[in-house]
């Protein structure tokens, strides 16, 4: 899946968006999903008509829409032609709310525990990365995830040279005998870690939920339509509930969601092994307010600012505004475009879908 993180161009700075007070009722939504291990469960809700099952109980039409390009997609929710998408943590920040579009982190599903590592060729210990040019998606989580490991061994993005490389082109670029620094993710980095000499030297696991996969909503859209909410969190732990079950629904299910994403069922749960995914939505309304969450976005907007994402008017990390369950934020309190909302999530916890 390609989870790079673009700017968005200048005119999707200047979109007009309604406050969520504004928008209107509609009852035809349209949602963006892209392959990713922790989101094959929409296109599974979708297929098997669990999506249209609680659309049809709060009356409205949800179109769930499978998108090659993950980055497009993101793109394309910015501009409009989605009412919601699911992009990581730090691609909301930096793509719809950094250009302007008011966003709702609406299902917190899961966070990388693995699936996004940093290999190094003959050598075991990450701070042999001195000196060396490292391959990656540029702006991308991988892209964090190497200032995060530079950092926890005193080291800065001064001491390598960024190589941007293509999700595509990575496995192909690290075979070859001069490229020896390597960020990527699973499945990608299952395949660079096994070359002859590799050795991965730090993951997600050791920054354990930084990395967080997410269904986001147009916050004028959701406020004005709970229906939308509703339906779709509904659908999403009824598909939690079957992809976790160990029997043989469960494992239909997970053979069907491992062959819709390119893979077998083995290959399916190895990759589920390196994510941790929040099946009960209780889980996800914890992580949602535990405080580790905004030392997580802080660590992330600092990142995002530093490396021109938050936008050219950015004047500083607080530009953008970041609101957390319980009233907390970061930021300027007056231009929050992204929201940990635990409403919907508590709703399914509680059983009071």
């Amino acid at each position: 899946m390609n989870r790079l993180t673009t700017l968005l161009f200048a005119a999707l700075l200047a979109i007009g968006l309604a406050s969520p007070a504004q928008a209107a009722p509609k009852k035809d939504f349209r949602i963006a999903w892209s392959i990713y291990v922790g989101w094959m469960p929409w296109g599974h809700a979708a297929d098997t008509g669990i999506v249209k099952k609680w659309a049809d109980k709060y009356g409205i039409s949800i179109d769930v829409v499978q998108i090659n390009d993950y980055v497009e997609s993101i793109n394309q929710y910015t501009a409009g032609a989605f009412d919601g998408c699911v992009m990581t943590n730090m691609d909301a920040l930096t793509i719809p709310a950094a250009g302007g579009v008011d966003s709702t982190a609406l299902i917190v599903g899961d966070f990388s525990n693995g699936n996004d590592g940093v290999v190094l060729k003959g050598a075991t210990d990450l701070k042999a990365i001195k000196g060396r040019k490292v391959n990656l998606v540029e702006l991308s989580v991988s892209h964090y995830l190497l200032a995060r490991a530079l950092e926890s061994v005193g080291l800065s993005e001064r001491d390598i040279t960024v190589v941007n490389t293509g999700d595509a082109d990575i496995v192909a670029a690290a075979a070859a005998p001069d490229v020896d620094a390597i960020v990527t993710w699973n499945p990608q980095l299952a395949e660079v870690k096994a070359l002859p000499g590799a050795s991965l030297v730090f993951d997600s696991s050791d920054i354990p939920g930084e990395i967080i996969d997410l269904l986001v909503v147009n916050s004028a859209t959701l406020a004005a339509n709970p229906a939308l909410g509703k339906a779709l969190t509904g659908a999403w732990y009824e598909t939690m509930a079957l992809m976790a079950a160990q029997d043989a629904a469960g494992k239909a299910a997970r053979e069907a969601m491992a062959k819709a994403s390119g893979t077998d069922l083995a290959g399916f749960e190895s990759q589920l092994a390196t994510t941790q995914m929040f099946y009960e939505p209780a889980e996800a309304v914890a992580f949602s307010r535990d405080p580790a969450l905004l030392r997580t976005m802080d660590y992330v907007r600092t990142f995002s600012f530093a490396h021109g994402l938050l936008g050219e008017g950015a004047k500083s990390a607080d530009a953008v505004g970041i609101a957390f369950p319980g009233g907390k934020t970061l930021g300027d309190a007056g231009n929050v475009k992204l929201r940990f909302d635990d409403t919907y999530m508590k709703m399914a916890a509680d059983g009071a879908l």
